[in-house]
């Protein structure tokens, strides 16, 4: 018992556990005291490097545990071998989930809200939304890792910290989690700007269009909300897998918000209030 105890604890760990990879990127997290980093990994082939020594000694300074291992070993761990430049590290977070693992107990209920990036690029952007998410409560921000923004240190420095609060969903398509989401009972929703409506394109005609305010008026449903990028929008893949269009109001001309802002307004909406 005590064996199986000790395995699932082990799994969660790394379950909530994020790799960033690049000299750079693990140097800037190390120098931050609030980054919590489990453990750094460097390529025996490194060669000396004055970042390096930083890194290291940045590390002991911390207490922070430095294996040195095999290239390969590496890049196993960064899983992008042409960008790691021979150094990782895991940092924990908390609320950070596979996609796998959080369907494991996942349960809709009617109240859930989660928010889904799609191609959000603009680590800044991404750090924002990620504190909306936490500071809303909702249920969960999917973030898949095709054409999302790195989680590093400029997404955790956008956060301001509340990446470490966060409940964080990771997948490698948008589309597996949302499928799966589907398959539970769960609505997607896209946002389009206002004119858009549901029959200005082939790929919306079969969504019903709605403004949030009225979305959210209806009876509650677990909802994920797809939040696209200010140049492409949502994706054509994800619109044909969406149940609603969702669209707010615009006045004085103003064609649309940022990605953030609109984060925002959604986590922090109430069903059943204007």
């Amino acid at each position: 018992m005590n064996n199986s105890d000790g395995y699932q604890q082990k799994k969660s760990r790394f379950d909530n556990m994020l790799t960033i990879y690049g000299r750079k990127p693990v140097l800037e997290a190390l120098q931050d005291a609030s980054i919590p980093i489990y453990r750094v990994h460097l390529a025996n082939s490194n060669k000396k490097a004055p970042i390096l020594v930083k890194i290291e000694t940045l590390a002991a300074q911390r207490k922070i545990v430095t294996e040195h291992i095999d290239k390969l070993a590496l890049s196993r761990i960064s899983r992008s071998s042409k960008q790691d430049q021979g150094v990782a590290a895991d940092l924990a977070l908390p609320g950070y989930q596979q996609l796998a693992s959080f369907l494991n107990d996942y349960v809709a209920d009617i109240q859930d809200r989660f928010l889904a990036v799609d191609n959000v690029s603009n680590p800044q952007n991404l750090g924002m939304i990620i504190r909306s998410a936490a500071a809303s409560g909702i249920r969960g921000l999917i973030i898949p890792k095709q054409g999302s923004a790195t989680l590093g240190p400029l997404v955790i420095k956008a956060s301001a910290g509340a990446i470490f609060k966060c409940p964080i969903i990771c997948c490698e398509k948008l589309s597996d989690a949302t499928s799966a989401l589907q398959e539970r009972g769960v609505k997607i929703a896209t946002l389009c700007a206002e004119d858009d409506g549901a029959n200005s394109g082939s790929h919306q005609t079969h969504l019903t269009s709605v403004s949030l305010q009225g979305l959210i008026q209806q009876q509650p449903a677990a909802t994920v909300f797809v939040l696209g990028n200010e140049t492409e929008g949502v994706s054509l893949e994800t619109q044909s897998q969406a149940d609603y269009s969702v669209y707010i109001p615009m006045h004085n001309a103003v064609e649309s918000l940022n990605v953030a802002i609109t984060a925002a307004l959604i986590a922090f909406a109430p069903y059943g209030e204007g």
